[in-house]
């Protein structure tokens, strides 16, 4: 969320801003204003009341030590008091409208964000695999080697989502215990295993609602309303919600494998075959907390630290940096890493690494003190995923597809699979 005296006094970025994010500004502001202005002024006149009303007050009292009449004076302060607490109430609801309406509003991108509507390629790694024989896909593959069952999974709960089988599963697995070694071991996370629902808090802290409410999946609990967690963004950033941090102990680098649970909701025909859009999928996410003036170089270590896991397991990639149209709602900055998939002969999105600056943790009240300050600051979140499993999964079984239809696993995956080879079996 945006500082409200920072929209006030910063109209013209903000319209910018608005506009390379392909908004209109109009349509998101000049209610603002309207509210703003409307608060402002019911405050004023309750003030001015206030002030009228203790002069009142004061002469009363001198009129009754004087034994003088003052049932006149005393009926009008209490007209007073009913006019300041209906102006009281209604600046109190300019004030909750005026809180929505700043939630709307996306994160001001950084100025080194593309302005133009394409997003632009930083930098590749590896080169893509040569194939004597036109490579198959990860849904031909993965049916043919009996590993990946869709239609049972449909039998089961519905289109996206999936079965795996044997060698399948284990790779999921695998995956999950290399790349949570790999940040803990070499890069110096904290493992969390956190829940796999959260409260609307947690979920208005990191920016998924109220905007993004029909793309996530509730429960209701009793009396509450839980959300089954779209990333594991959501329950690391929100540890620190309503706590003030020592700065001493920044950056707090954390990691955690979870289920995530999307509804997709607006991707309807797309990306249909295979597992790449799926309502339920696995995720090894990254999470930092930083000083506002070491973000930006924590932004780089996030994202480096993600695409150590493609260099150890030889895919070919590309690093993308986002346009300022194209970044998510929270971001000030984004990075995001695409990955070679030689059996539909395209690049797909593996890992989105972000800086959020301030904005979710105004929203979460997540700050950091000083030392020797007594103020305290808003700490700067960045997450990223270190990496999407499935995803990760469907490129393996890309890139190391064989002639004979078998998978050869790089070697870093032996000691998680047992073995590096997988054959077909029957369901």
């Amino acid at each position: 969320m945006l500082d409200l005296s920072f929209v006030r006094d910063n109209t013209q970025k903000i319209e910018d801003m608005l506009r390379h994010r392909g908004l209109e500004p109009d349509s998101v502001l000049t209610d603002l204003r309207t509210v703003d202005g409307d608060r402002r002024q019911a405050i004023t006149s309750a003030e001015t009341l206030k002030a009228s009303r203790n002069r009142l007050t004061d002469e009363i009292a001198m009129r009754k030590k004087s034994g003088e009449e003052s049932s006149e004076l005393v009926d009008e302060t209490r007209k007073m008091k009913a006019e300041i607490q209906e102006l009281e109430k209604a600046a109190a609801a300019y004030e909750t409208r005026l809180s929505e309406m700043l939630l709307a509003i996306p994160n001001l991108p950084h100025e080194s964000v593309p302005t133009s509507a394409e997003n632009i390629e930083i930098r590749s790694w590896g080169t893509p695999p040569r194939f004597a024989f036109t490579p198959k896909p990860h849904w031909e593959l993965g049916e043919k080697l009996g590993i990946l069952d869709l239609e049972r999974a449909v039998k089961l709960t519905g289109a996206r989502f999936a079965v795996y089988w044997d060698a399948g599963a284990r790779l999921e697995r695998a995956l999950a215990n290399f790349m949570l070694d790999i940040h803990t071991r070499e890069h110096g996370y904290t493992e969390v295993l956190p829940p796999f629902m959260v409260n609307s808090e947690s979920m208005y802290g990191t920016g998924q609602l109220p905007k993004f409410a029909s793309d996530q999946f509730r429960v209701r609990h009793g009396e509450k309303e839980l959300w089954l967690v779209p990333t594991a963004e959501v329950p690391l950033t929100n540890l620190f919600r309503n706590e003030v941090l020592e700065a001493g102990r920044l950056p707090i680098s954390l990691t955690a494998w979870t289920p995530c649970f999307r509804s997709e909701a607006g991707s309807y025909g797309r990306d249909v075959r295979g597992i790449i859009r799926q309502h339920q999928f696995q995720k090894v996410e990254l999470v930092k907390f930083a000083r506002p003036e070491e973000s930006y170089e924590q932004l780089e270590e996030l994202t480096h630290e993600a695409e150590v896991i493609l260099q150890k397991l030889g895919l070919h990639y590309r690093l993308v940096a986002l346009s300022a149209r194209d970044l998510g709602f929270s971001a000030a900055k984004t990075y995001d890493l695409e990955v070679w998939l030689p059996g539909q002969q395209l690049y797909r999105e593996i890992s989105s690494c972000s800086n959020f600056e301030a904005f979710q943790a105004r929203r979460a009240n997540i700050r950091f003190r000083r030392e020797g300050k007594t103020k305290s600051e808003f700490v700067h979140t960045l997450n990223g995923s270190g990496l999407a499993i499935g995803r990760t999964w469907l490129a393996l079984v890309e890139n190391y597809q064989q002639a004979d239809g078998s998978i050869v696993l790089p070697e870093v995956l032996a000691p998680y699979m047992g073995n590096t080879r997988i054959l077909p079996r029957s369901l």
